[in-house]
């Protein structure tokens, strides 16, 4: 497998973790803020979207063509693409992931790795290559698929990367909290030395 076809594919293992991680829950539970910055489930894949949108799109001359982001608009509300307003539909925002998915892999497709681009918010360092902004946007998505992650075991429990491989021991509610009590107890105990 070449760079591109990897990173590609890496980048959708990112897509599909974070998607996964909405399957099942509520519209309440997909949009409730669950740690002090208010980092939601929809919210990062809402915020994920618009920042994929504009590395694989308007980065590389193909601005995403479906619809403007009103989450950017100068009188939007504060963090607006990292949350859900009770009028915005969980669907509306999956589907448009995975339109933004579609335009972002045909501009994968149709240039070469070393391809230029630019990232006019980068600065003076905004000159960048497909490269770049691939191994960008894959790391950025894995890391909002590991902030959705946490949130997901905070709402009900359910952890790991896929569901047919989460990555993580099959173990029972016991055997999670016992393991939960020895870290705790390693914790304490280090504290004290």
């Amino acid at each position: 497998m070449d760079t591109k076809h990897m990173l590609k594919r890496y980048l959708q293992v990112g897509r599909d973790a974070l998607l996964w991680k909405l399957e099942g829950l509520s519209p309440y539970d997909a949009r409730r803020p669950l740690v002090p910055s208010g980092t939601n489930l929809l919210g990062l894949v809402k915020h994920t979207a618009s920042v994929e949108a504009g590395y694989l799109g308007a980065v590389f001359g193909r601005p995403f063509p479906d619809e403007p982001f009103p989450w950017f608009a100068e009188d939007a509300a504060p963090n607006a693409d990292m949350w859900a307003t009770e009028d915005e539909r969980q669907a509306d925002i999956t589907n448009l992931y995975r339109r933004v998915w579609e335009h972002s892999d045909a501009t994968i497709d149709a240039f070469d790795l070393d391809a230029r681009g630019r990232v006019p918010w980068w600065g003076e360092h905004g000159d960048v290559t497909l490269h770049t902004i691939l191994v960008h946007v894959a790391t950025e998505t894995h890391r909002h698929a590991g902030h959705a992650d946490i949130v997901r075991e905070l709402i009900d429990g359910a952890v790991g990367m896929r569901p047919e491989s989460t990555n993580v021991p099959d173990l029972d509610r016991q055997a999670w909290a016992d393991h939960h009590a020895r870290v705790e107890a390693a914790a304490r105990a280090a504290s004290e030395r």
